[in-house]
């Protein structure tokens, strides 16, 4: 809802004291986030509540260090990150990890080589890019790695010309969208992460997206330097 409402320049209408107290709630004494009321952990929910917070302007609600020293535990021996302590090194897990310590100021606790590394071994012959080893390419990993590399300075280090080229074979010609995969179904989860790396690709026509809240840059300009769009 906040990032919908940032979108539109509606933030006005949420009662940003009162959501950062439900969020703040959430967090435990180790530092990480619960997702709900049952108690799951995840370092999906420490983005969530990092991202939410920033745009409201409420990271004061939190204890910064302990959530910053989580998703430091949560950092693996190839450099990735799981979703929780022990958990296997994912690509949405390493966006997620790495873009609210880079929301926190904390992107010195990332071996940016080691990890960078890892990222771009995701990307296999045909163009795209998976979100471990051996699996196959997926669009939605043209969001989850290319951003975490682009926040790394690391973008450099994948063929961007075949990453572009798999996600435009993605499309389908006929009714538009974007599918995970050449000629499989599109979908609007697919099309959204497809748009937005090309947009880090800086695909003419498409707007540049900030790579660690998933905003346009200019919502986001607009968000912390007070321009209108």
């Amino acid at each position: 809802m906040i990032v919908i409402l940032a979108l539109f320049d509606k933030l006005d209408v949420a009662d940003a004291d009162k959501i950062a107290n439900y969020i703040s709630g959430l967090q435990k004494d180790d530092g990480s986030f619960a997702g709900d009321e049952w108690g799951e952990i995840d370092t999906r929910f420490t983005y969530a509540a990092v991202n939410c917070l920033s745009i409201l302007k409420r990271m004061h609600t939190i204890n910064v260090q302990k959530a910053t020293d989580f998703l430091v535990r949560c950092r693996n021996f190839d450099g990735g990150f799981g979703c929780t302590p022990g958990g296997e090194s994912h690509a949405g897990q390493i966006f997620c990890c790495v873009a609210a310590l880079a929301i926190m100021g904390a992107l010195h606790h990332v071996d940016k080589d080691l990890l960078g590394w890892w990222l771009c071994e995701r990307q296999v012959k045909a163009g795209g890019l998976n979100g471990r080893p051996e699996k196959l390419p997926d669009v939605c990993y043209s969001w989850w790695v290319l951003s975490s590399l682009v926040i790394l300075d690391r973008a450099h280090w994948i063929n961007k010309e075949k990453l572009k080229d798999f996600i435009l074979n993605c499309q389908d010609q006929d009714r538009g969208g974007i599918s995970d995969a050449p000629d499989d179904a599109v979908d609007v989860f697919h099309t959204f992460f497809g748009v937005a790396g090309l947009s880090l690709l800086e695909y003419p026509g498409i707007k540049s997206i900030d790579p660690a809240y998933a905003l346009p840059v200019h919502v986001v300009d607009r968000i912390f330097f007070r321009q209108k769009c």
